[in-house]
């Protein structure tokens, strides 16, 4: 009898099962309420725990998963100027802007759920301040952390994963935004630029020269902060496996889930977030994934794949987005059909207007 929140399903991390003995998929094939049989999108092992596992990691560091919680990454200091009074502010400035633009997903079902996970991935996290999880109701496939902890998931992108550690994967990487202070590094990365720009403005200050040099400034820190965004999105990859890892999931769950991305991307451009697009899931940053999951996360005998509730509370969302008509287009004429959710299967949902 399962006795967590929920019945897990559990991906042994051992070689894969022959095909005579993988549990038939056609019913529920569980031995006990809710437990469900690995999901078939793990069927490829891409990298296990300890499989390579580097005994030379230093203890605290940020490669140590044991210390998670304790280390103290991205703290106040020369890069980071800011405080986390300042974090909150500004998170919840920006958490107002985005719910007054925005349709929030109430069912209380499907928002306790995300919020479980979310809070369960937060207590795995070096995050010191409290998350606010919500569920935005649109076809869109993001997730969105800001400072101070206010974090918003997509419907679309619930719909869009497979299995619990697909999702889980996600809102560990943009845990680990936050978690590492990003958007206040981001800042002070810009406020050095700003200050260094200083010496050449006021060396020709009055003439064209000066006014040519701010210009150049102006323009230089867009593409910097780029740069910076790559580094940033690197440094979630890394620490979010953890979370994910120390919270029980199968950390494959994050390399199949950018691969989906990748590939929905390519077959059908716009379906991804501008967010996610920007930052690509590259076979070098899934490889690196990869590495990570090999070298310094020590093997263990079972993870997390899947729950049922994931499937109750994804049909749930379908059901609801239906009911709404989450980007239904409105005619005059007969009848307005539509899609629902970006599947990754690319089945069309009943209502397309494709």
């Amino acid at each position: 009898m399962v006795t967590l929140s929920g019945a897990f399903a559990v991906g042994q991390q051992t070689a894969p099962v022959a095909d005579a003995e993988k549990p038939d998929q056609s019913s529920s094939g569980s031995t006990d309420a809710g437990v469900q049989a690995v999901a078939p999108a793990k069927a490829a092992v891409v990298a296990s725990p300890g499989e390579q596992f580097d005994p030379q990691i230093k203890k605290g560091s940020e490669q140590d998963v044991d210390a998670v919680g304790t280390r103290k990454i991205g703290r106040r200091g020369m890069s980071n100027w800011y405080s986390t009074n300042w974090e909150l502010s500004v998170g919840r400035q920006y958490s107002m802007e985005v719910e007054k633009t925005s349709h929030l997903v109430t069912d209380p079902v499907v928002v306790e759920y995300v919020n479980r996970i979310g809070q369960n991935l937060v207590r795995n996290s070096d995050a010191k301040i409290p998350f606010t999880i919500k569920v935005l109701d649109t076809d869109e496939i993001n997730a969105m952390a800001l400072p101070g902890g206010y974090f918003y998931v997509d419907s679309g992108l619930i719909l869009a994963c497979d299995s619990e550690d697909e999702l889980a994967g996600v809102m560990a990487h943009e845990i680990a935004h936050v978690a590492a202070h990003h958007a206040a590094r981001a800042m002070t990365k810009l406020g050095y630029m700003e200050i260094g720009s200083i010496p050449m403005i006021v060396f020709a200050q009055g003439s064209w020269t000066g006014y040519g040099v701010y210009e150049a400034a102006q323009l230089a820190m867009p593409l910097s902060f780029l740069e910076f965004s790559r580094e940033y999105e690197t440094e979630a990859d890394y620490l979010g496996i953890q979370y994910m890892y120390r919270a029980g999931y199968d950390p494959q769950g994050m390399v199949t889930i950018f691969e989906k991305l990748s590939a929905l991307e390519k077959h059908k451009p716009g379906a991804i977030s501008k967010a996610f697009s920007d930052h690509p899931a590259t076979p070098e940053r899934i490889a690196a994934v990869e590495r990570e999951i090999a070298t310094i996360l020590p093997a263990r005998p079972e993870y997390l794949v899947t729950t049922s509730e994931f499937d109750d509370v994804k049909a749930r969302l379908e059901r609801i987005q239906n009911k709404r008509g989450v980007g239904a287009k409105k005619t005059a004429k007969g009848p307005v059909l539509r899609r629902v959710g970006q599947s990754n299967n690319g089945a069309v949902v009943p209502g397309s207007t494709d």
